[in-house]
Parts: C-alpha cells; sequence; structure tokens
C-alpha cells in the first residue's frame, strides 16, 4: 500500500512537472540542466530555485512536488560542477597516470649542455613517414614510455645520433611532433610500420647513418617526404597483421583434464554428446595414440605404485583458490617419493630428455604458482621478471630488491644476493649451493625425473601433431565469424558493450594455404586485416578461435560474444604476433597529385622486408617457442585451470560461465596505456 501511494505521489509530480516545462519552455529532462534554460526569469542559482518553486505551486504543486523538483534542480548544478569539462578532466586523468608511472620529463634520451646546442646550428627540418621494421622479443613495446626499453626509444636515440634531429630537440620527442602508426605491445613484432616527425633529411645517406646506430633487430626501410600536417595515425586506412600458431593449439584437451571433464559433462548434460563428438572425430584418437607410443615406455619402467603417483601429478587441475595440487594427490605423491628413496634411482632413459624435461615442467608450473590474478592474465605467459616488475609497480614497490617467486615456484633473489653461488653436479643433476651454507637439499627424486620425462613426452606427441583438412577448415570457419562490424568489448580491456569505440572493422581473417614445418613443429599463419585494432584485440580473437575448435564448441558462441554478457576471454601468446603493414590507400590517392610527394609503400623494400621477417621475426619465433614451449603452456594450463570463467566453450554457453567479477577486474588494468591521441591504443 505504501509502494503505491509513493508511486502515485512520484506520477502526479512528473504530471506537474511536465506542466512546469510547457510554462517554462523548455523539455521536462532539461529542468535545471543549464542557467540559460530559464533565461529572462530570474538569475543566479538560487533565484533558479526559487522561481521554480513559483512555478509549480502556481500550477497546483504541494510541498513535498516542491521539494522534488527543488532537489532535481540542485543536484543537476551540482552534477555539472562536478564533472566540469570532459576534455579538462582527461588531461587531468592522463597527467596523473603519467605521474604514476614516472612518465613525465622523462623522454630525455640525450641531453646536451648549452654550448652544445648552440655550436651545433640550425638546420632545416622536413615532416618526414619513416619506414621501419623490427622484433619486439626484448621490448617493452613499440611506444615510449618513461625509462623502459622500447622501439621508438632506440630509434630515437639513433636519429639523434645521426644528426636526424637536433641536440636542442634530442630530449623530448613531442619537439619532433612523433607519431606512430599502429602501437605494438610487449614482445609484438612489426615487419612494416611508420613513424611520422619531423627530421633533418639532408644527407642523402641519411637512412644509412640511422639503422649503423641501431641494433640488427630494427631496421629502418627508408623515409617519404609529406605534407605539413601528415599524421601517420590519423591517416592510416587499416592494417595488415599476421599470427604464426603451432597446429597442436587446436588438439582437443586431455580426457583428463577439467576442461575435457566438463566438455563431456556439458554436452551429455544439454543431449549434444553425439554432435559434440562428430566435431571432435578427427582427432579423437589423438591422446590415446601419444600415451600408447610415447608415454607408455617410460611408464612401463615404474613400478604400479609409481605410475599412478606420477599420473596423478600430470593431470592434476589448478583450482583457482588454491593453485596447489588437492591434498590427496599430494599425499600420492609423498607416498610415491618416500618408497622411491629406498629405491636406487634407474638413470637409464633418465638423462636424455632432462633438458627438455625441466623447461616443460616449469613452463607448466609457472602460471599455476599466482595467486590473486585475473584469469586472463594467468594463462599469460609472460616470463616471470615482468611479472614481478607489473606486481611491483602495481604495489608502489622497489622492483629491483624486491623478492618472489619465480615460474618453477623457486625464490628469485636480487644481483647482491645471486653472486656467490656454487653450482655443482651431483649425481648428473646441476644443484647450487650459497657459501656458508649446505648443499640444497631439493636434488631430484625418481618421482620428479618421471614426472619431467613424461611432460616431456606429451610436448614431443604434440609437436608431432599434423592437423587434418577438416579441423583447419573448422579453423578458417571460426576465424570468418569476425569478418565485419562487430562488438568487440569482450575482446580487449576497459570497454563495455555500450561503447561505441568497441565496434571494430575486419575486413578479412585467413588461414595460410599451406602449414608450414619447422623444427618438426606443423604452424599456421593466420591474416587478418581492419581498421584499426584495440589492446589484446587480436590475441583474444585468435584465443577465442582456437578454444572454439579444440574444444568442439559451436560456432554462435562466437556471435555470441559480441552480445551484452561480459566473458572471460585469455590473450593468445604475444609471440606469434606480428605487425605486417599499415595501409595508406586514401594518402596515396592524393600523394601525387595533391601534395606532389611519394606514396607510402612498402613494396619497394619487399626483398629486405622478406629477408628480415624470416632472420629476426620467424626464426625468433621459432626459437623461443622450441626453447620455452609457450603455447603449449597456455592450453594446458587452460585445460587444467579448475574454474568456471572459461566455461563458455562447453554446450551450455556463456551462461556456464562466471560474467560479473572480470569484468570489474579489466576496468582496473593498469598496465593500458592511453599516451596515444586515441586512447583505444592498438593491438599489441
Amino acid at each position: 500500500m505504501r509502494g503505491s501511494q509513493t508511486f502515485a505521489r512520484w506520477q502526479t509530480t512528473l504530471l506537474q512537472l511536465g506542466r512546469l516545462g510547457q510554462v517554462l519552455r523548455v523539455p521536462v529532462a532539461r529542468i535545471g540542466a543549464r542557467p540559460n534554460h530559464t533565461r529572462g526569469i530570474r538569475g543566479g542559482a538560487e533565484g533558479k530555485a526559487v522561481e521554480v518553486e513559483e512555478e509549480i505551486r502556481a500550477v497546483g504543486g504541494t510541498g513535498a512536488s516542491v521539494r522534488i523538483i527543488r532537489e532535481v534542480v540542485t543536484k543537476r548544478r551540482t552534477w555539472g560542477v562536478a564533472n566540469g569539462d570532459k576534455r579538462k578532466r582527461n588531461e587531468e586523468e592522463q597527467a596523473a597516470k603519467r605521474l604514476r608511472t614516472g612518465a613525465e620529463n622523462e623522454y630525455a634520451t640525450t641531453q646536451f649542455s648549452k654550448e652544445e646546442i648552440e655550436a651545433e646550428g640550425r638546420k632545416p627540418k622536413r615532416k618526414v613517414a619513416v619506414l621501419i621494421g623490427y622484433a619486439g622479443s626484448g621490448y617493452k613495446g613499440m611506444q615510449i614510455n618513461g625509462n623502459e626499453k622500447t622501439i621508438e626509444g632506440d630509434i630515437f636515440k639513433a636519429f639523434v645520433a645521426a644528426g636526424a634531429i637536433s641536440k636542442a630537440n634530442a630530449d623530448d620527442p613531442k619537439k619532433s611532433s612523433l607519431v606512430r602508426c599502429a602501437r605494438t605491445d610487449k614482445g609484438v613484432h612489426a615487419a612494416g610500420n611508420v613513424i611520422s616527425l619531423k627530421l633533418i633529411v639532408e644527407e642523402p645517406d641519411i637512412v644509412q647513418k640511422i639503422n649503423e646506430h641501431l641494433p640488427p633487430q630494427i631496421r629502418i626501410w627508408g623515409m617519404e617526404r609529406t605534407n605539413g600536417s601528415f599524421s601517420c595515425y590519423q591517416t592510416c586506412d587499416s592494417r595488415w597483421y599476421e599470427y604464426l600458431i603451432p597446429t597442436y593449439s587446436f588438439i582437443p584437451p586431455h580426457p583428463k583434464s577439467f576442461m575435457g571433464k566438463k566438455l563431456v559433462e556439458s554436452a551429455e548434460k544439454e543431449g549434444v554428446l553425439d554432435q559434440w563428438r562428430s566435431r571432435q572425430e578427427d582427432a579423437a584418437d589423438f591422446w590415446e595414440k601419444a600415451e600408447t607410443e610415447y608415454v607408455k615406455p617410460i611408464l612401463d619402467k615404474l613400478d604400479p605404485e609409481m605410475q599412478e603417483a606420477v599420473m596423478a601429478l600430470i593431470h592434476s587441475s589448478v583450482d583457482e583458490n588454491e593453485p596447489e595440487v588437492s591434498k590427496k594427490k599430494q599425499k600420492q605423491a609423498a607416498k610415491a617419493r618416500e618408497a622411491a628413496s629406498v629405491q636406487k634411482s634407474d638413470s637409464d632413459g633418465s638423462k636424455s630428455n632432462l633438458t627438455q624435461a625441466d623447461e616443460a615442467i616449469d613452463s607448466e608450473r609457472g602460471p599455476s604458482m599466482v595467486k590473486e590474478e585475473k584469469p586472463e592474465d594467468i594463462v599469460d605467459t609472460s616470463k616471470s621478471s615482468d611479472s614481478v616488475s607489473e606486481s611491483a609497480r602495481r604495489n608502489g614497490g622497489d622492483e629491483e630488491n624486491l623478492e618472489t617467486k619465480n615460474e618453477a615456484g623457486g625464490e628469485v633473489k636480487n644481483k647482491d644476493e645471486m653472486e656467490g653461488i656454487e653450482v655443482k653436479v651431483v649425481n648428473d643433476v646441476q644443484i647450487k649451493k650459497e657459501e656458508g651454507t649446505e648443499a640444497s637439499k631439493s636434488i631430484l627424486t625418481p618421482l620428479d625425473v618421471a614426472v619431467k620425462e613424461i611432460k616431456a613426452a606429451y610436448i614431443a606427441a604434440k609437436k608431432a601433431y599434423r592437423i587434418s583438412d577438416y579441423r583447419r577448415q573448422r579453423v578458417q570457419d571460426a576465424l570468418s565469424c569476425y569478418i565485419g562490424t562487430r562488438n568487440f568489448h569482450n575482446y580487449t580491456i576497459q570497454k563495455t558493450f555500450l561503447d561505441p569505440s568497441a565496434k571494430r572493422v575486419i575486413r578479412s581473417f585467413k588461414v595460410g594455404p599451406t602449414p608450414v614445418i619447422i623444427n618438426d613443429t606443423e604452424w599456421l599463419s593466420l591474416k587478418v586485416h581492419g581498421q584499426s585494432f584495440m589492446m589484446h584485440q587480436i590475441r583474444k580473437m585468435v584465443a577465442t578461435a582456437a578454444l572454439v575448435v579444440r574444444c568442439g564448441t559451436e560456432l554462435s558462441i562466437i556471435q555470441e560474444s559480441y552480445g551484452q554478457a561480459t566473458i572471460s576471454i585469455p590473450k593468445a601468446p604475444g609471440l606469434g604476433l606480428l605487425l605486417e603493414r599499415p595501409v595508406f590507400d586514401t594518402y596515396n590517392e592524393q600523394a601525387k597529385t595533391k601534395y606532389e610527394r611519394e606514396k607510402i609503400d612498402f613494396d619497394k623494400f619487399q626483398k629486405e622486408m622478406d629477408e628480415f621477417k624470416q632472420r629476426e621475426i620467424y626464426d625468433r619465433i621459432f626459437r623461443e617457442e622450441e626453447k620455452d614451449h609457450q603455447f603449449h603452456t597456455f592450453f594446458h594450463h587452460i585445460d587444467h585451470y579448475r574454474t568456471d570463467y572459461f566455461l563458455w566453450v562447453t554446450a551450455e554457453g556463456i551462461s556456464a560461465a562466471r560474467q560479473s567479477k572480470v569484468r570489474a577486474e579489466l576496468m582496473e588494468d593498469d598496465n593500458a596505456s592511453d599516451n596515444e591521441p586515441d586512447a583505444n591504443g592498438e593491438e599489441g
């Protein structure tokens, strides 16, 4: 009864408010919004409120409605004052962020004295488009960011060293109007990219001089004079990216993994088990063959109790709240270790694959040891040192003296503490000994050796996998779902469904016609052409397509991901991503006729670019994957991560996945860079 009375009062008030709007000759929604809405009645905020009261009473308003309307007017005025000008707020936020990250006034790559600057003299600068290529390994991204090691930072230093930028302008890239066409993230490569700025380009061999001051993994292809107002960021029409991915990324999850079990349970629950199995038929026997050919020979050397303990550890799931194995499996492992301690270690067969096995188990342990991280970041395959740095920055600490856990769960000490550590070999196993302490007791037991060998065997089996035509077509079908104008709010950070900037245009997304085999591993090339890309967008698109194919998910889930529901999508490893080239078709059409300038065209440097891409990018990707097994680690951890965040790939769809928490956490992501003119950034 009371609720209906309240509703009736509000209804009456709204009617009176409508009549008031007619009296004041303004829409109801705009009453109190701005001072000039009641211009000619009275001036000032207080006069406005008094006049509103008089008008309400004149049309029969009650005391309650007067209070309500007065509150509306007051709150709207307060809101306007508090929020102020949007541009001013944005500038203040940017300044605050630069202050937090220490980026303000830290662009000074080279400092010169006043005498040196005056002695140099002034030379004319010209606006140019600089065509560049680089391998992003070892760099914290493309864009200059404080004192971090970045591609632009090294290029700018080379400009100064070669005399392309004067000493007077050497302390700040902004003085040269530096703009980048596409910003790439940490570790992401580019065969072709463009930066535009004002340079001194009088010398004919200026490109050669600049390259002499650059490392081999960064090259300047050439320069083109442009019109004075040219901005490569604003002028770029579209961008081509390539993503290299090993085909074993599309193998279905192991049947004993958490994800493998959930896929079957969900399909049975929804009554679509037969349809799901038909989509997985071409790879249904992979794991059985892998265990017969690669795993069984190792298990045959172990006693039954040891076999049980080893396989329990291999297929243990990682709980989102407790990253260690379950207590039951811990007891099994402890029991097996105790039994093994009284036996002699069988070294036969335990040496040959030890190095590869060490890498396998260490890489798989890494993400599982991290607590209280976002699901997308838990399965990221970044180095532990980067995680330490980011954690230190988030917590306001000093990363140089920070002690944490490394990827293998061991303690990472700072440089001073690491000095004086002696390495000894005991029973063909390297152990470390600190001065003044006893030798470490963490010598590998037979159980540890067996676990390492079996994990290495699984990796070897994956590398031997060759994708079928049916599964490769499934990959293409999944990628084709991205083509068109889509709402990619789930494929980036800091975007909501209602944010218009989350809508992006994908023109094509194609799988290479023929896989290539490098170091016994089969790779696919995925090429995407789009107008622009948001941060992490391509890596999340690739991860989604891979999860849909390997989990036998209906392709309709990709269409559903464009909807209002928020889902957690992990980032595929940045290792395989490279910017192929930006496209300037619109500018090139006018370059000759309107500006009397040359086109921005990478074709004239194609031979050099192909050699560079093979030597510095492709080979680097293959080497790093061979060493670190990043793709194996990424998908292995997703399969064994015991959470409902990624269960949208099951037959139950989005309803089976947790949706609320992740979006709130993503909105607090401090790693997003917004120094671009468009704060949406670029892919990386």
